[in-house]
């Protein structure tokens, strides 16, 4: 057992396994936001030793593992608010442009996450809890805590998991939460099989027992001053002796003799001096809130102490002064920054790192950011981590933050999964129902009347690939090639039309899905009928200079996978910028780590979109501008342009 050698029960279930599988990638830094470009940067990463809080993109497992080698034992406090037990986690309610919503679907590499949780049941998603509950544990600090929000569904389940790998005597609280909102929808009912449920739980562990903190306080309820029987009936000898001519026989009084004395007597001059001007609360706080006061009353058998006031309340485990959800965001599972600010601002001090590892809308960072914590967020959804990004833009004074992909990601998911040992080439033309071809040296297969190619696995599709490419295709007197990419070299697209016409061949881009990464060999292609390979989105801009100024102008965008979008809405849309989220330009890209320089975004408190974004130069030169759109489903679209100024 990992937490300690004294428990002696263990949940299993069936295909346990208590050894985590630890591969380590390399981060691949994919976006600076909220800093200028420095002018001594070179190429590759700044080097500097400021530290950038991180939100990053990909499977939580594969992320801990390899935050591991810089991270372990350093984090100080983890919220997790993990899937509970319904697709609803996976749906996101998003609007288009300044009216309709929509729901969301999950994609389908949100589905797989999902089915590999709970398809093959409980059993299933308890082993994806264990190994990254595991995980954690090696990523906290010495003084480290972790806080899992779970509900009724799997609560009870995690407990007995977090007791094996923590042990009990690390186990602290089980918080009680409240849901929200009320299921007036109840009251329809004569009969029911069971009582709606109005709370959730939260599992607060330690790293280790000898952790100690300091009282967590409501700042929502205080104390009034009030008064307190001085008899306890604990029974402690000692602290019985006469007062106010009274000895309990048993009990005790609460405080020792000596200090009991002198707060009696602190009460006989308040009577006798002060009483007629103010009150005892006013004469407390004038002597320096310090004083102490009993005093005896005729129709009381024993003395009253007196409890001064008190601006905040000592917690319990019963949270129910605070809000759990919020419904703002569109996230059904989106959690509300009172509870938040709670925990981070209650169990973790100023420049402490926390980190949520399921960070879905971002409210844990957005809290840490308020609270000048730094951070470390992830989650599967692209979705995800443009909300969270927007959230934290929108925060005035926000810190600057990096973006990060997993390197070599696909690969690995790949041989995960048991593509590895398949043809990477044989399985990719699968998935595209497309058949090999042989003797070629760019060219993989054919569908229909078209060659396809295949970019590699870890890289992106380049200029020099199409040349080669279509030299062959027209070799073979081929009338079009589709090339097949997980990302495509910076301007490629712009250049497809020369190239087209050059070739004398209909030329098409598609991206590979990540869903592709989640299919598993030998299970079937499961939703290869719902499997598309998306051209990628048209993107036009214009420039405008004006002395030292340059403005981008967003002039045209359109979605590549438009059947997203429901016929009934897409017929209301009258504007193109209707399908952008968000869009940032990067005035001086050095072909490294794309800085976000200027962002515009839609919030819900401004739905309008600005469509151009204006730059001053402060010396004058050749520069490459690097544009990147987001539409409303989450998908980059990056435009490479050039100014002399």
């Amino acid at each position: 057992m990992i937490g300690s050698g004294k428990i002696q029960t263990r949940l299993e279930w069936d295909g346990k396994r208590t050894q985590v599988d630890k591969v380590k990638l390399p981060f691949q830094l994919v976006e600076t936001i909220n800093e200028p470009r420095s002018k001594t940067m070179d190429t590759f990463l700044p080097k500097t030793d400021k530290w950038y809080n991180k939100l990053i993109w990909g499977d939580n497992k594969l992320v801990m593992c390899s935050l591991l080698a810089e991270f372990a034992g350093k984090i100080d406090l983890i919220y997790i608010d993990p899937p509970f037990a319904t697709g609803a986690d996976f749906s996101i309610l998003i609007r288009i442009g300044n009216g309709s919503e929509i729901t969301k679907e999950p994609s389908a590499i949100e589905e797989k996450a999902y089915r590999d949780t709970w398809g093959q049941g409980l059993a299933s998603y308890l082993q994806m809890m264990y190994d990254r509950l595991v995980l954690m544990r090696e990523l906290l600090s010495p003084k480290g805590r972790i806080f899992l929000h779970l509900d009724w569904h799997v609560g009870h389940y995690v407990k007995a998991i977090m007791d094996e790998i923590y042990g009990t005597q690390n186990f602290r609280n089980e918080i009680i939460v409240k849901r929200g909102r009320k299921k007036s929808l109840m009251y329809q009912f004569e009969k029911v099989d069971r009582m709606h449920v109005g709370n959730d739980v939260i599992f607060w562990y330690s790293k280790f027992p000898e952790a100690k903190y300091e009282h967590p306080v409501s700042d929502k309820e205080g104390v009034e001053a009030h008064w307190m029987g001085f008899w306890s009936n604990v029974d402690r000898p000692t602290m019985r002796y006469e007062l106010f001519g009274y000895t309990p026989p048993r009990g005790q009084w609460k405080w020792s003799r000596e200090r009991a004395l002198k707060a009696v007597e602190n009460y006989r001059l308040f009577e006798k001096k002060y009483s007629k001007e103010k009150t005892l609360e006013e004469y407390w706080e004038s002597t320096g809130r310090e004083l102490e006061f009993i005093r005896k009353r005729e129709s009381m058998k024993y003395a009253e102490y007196w409890i001064p006031p008190r601006i905040n309340k000592i917690l319990d485990n019963i949270w129910l002064d605070v809000e759990a959800y919020n419904y703002t965001t569109g996230f059904q599972t989106e959690k509300h920054e009172e509870l938040l600010t709670r925990i981070l601002g209650q169990f973790s001090k100023q420049d402490d790192l926390v980190a949520d590892f399921f960070c879905g809308s971002g409210t844990t960072l957005v809290v840490a950011e308020k609270l000048d914590r730094k951070w470390i967020g992830c989650d599967l959804s692209k979705f995800a981590i443009n909300l969270t990004r927007k959230r934290l833009l929108d925060l005035p004074g926000c810190r600057p933050f990096q973006l990060f992909n997993l390197g070599q990601y696909q690969k690995q998911k790949l041989i995960e999964n048991g593509n590895g040992g398949r043809r990477y080439v044989q399985f990719l033309l699968e998935l595209y129902k497309a058949s090999p071809l042989q003797g070629f040296a760019y060219i993989h297969g054919k569908k229909g009347d078209r060659l396809v190619h295949i970019g590699p696995i870890d890289s992106f599709v380049t200029l020099k690939e199409i040349r080669e490419a279509a030299r062959e295709a027209i070799n073979v007197n081929a009338r079009g090639i589709d090339f097949l990419g997980w990302d495509f070299e910076m301007g490629l697209y712009d250049l497809l039309a020369d190239l087209s016409k050059e070739y004398g061949l209909d030329m098409r881009l598609r991206q590979i899905p990540l869903e592709v990464l989640e299919i598993k060999a030998g299970q079937g292609f499961g939703r290869l009928e719902e499997l598309k390979f998306f051209e990628l989105n048209y993107l036009d801009l214009r420039l405008e200079k004006k002395e030292k100024n340059v403005t981008v102008f967003l002039n045209k965008f359109v979605i590549a996978n438009p059947e997203y979008i429901p016929e009934e809405v897409r017929s209301t849309i009258k504007n193109f910028t209707a399908y952008i989220d968000y869009w940032a330009v990067d005035f001086d890209y050095k072909g490294d780590v794309f800085h976000n320089m200027r962002q515009e975004y839609r919030t819900k408190k401004n739905p309008e979109l600005q469509t151009d974004i204006t730059h001053q130069y402060d010396i004058p030169g050749h520069y490459t501008i690097l544009v990147k759109v987001v539409d409303i489903l989450g998908n980059d679209t990056n435009k490479l342009l050039t100014v002399r100024m």
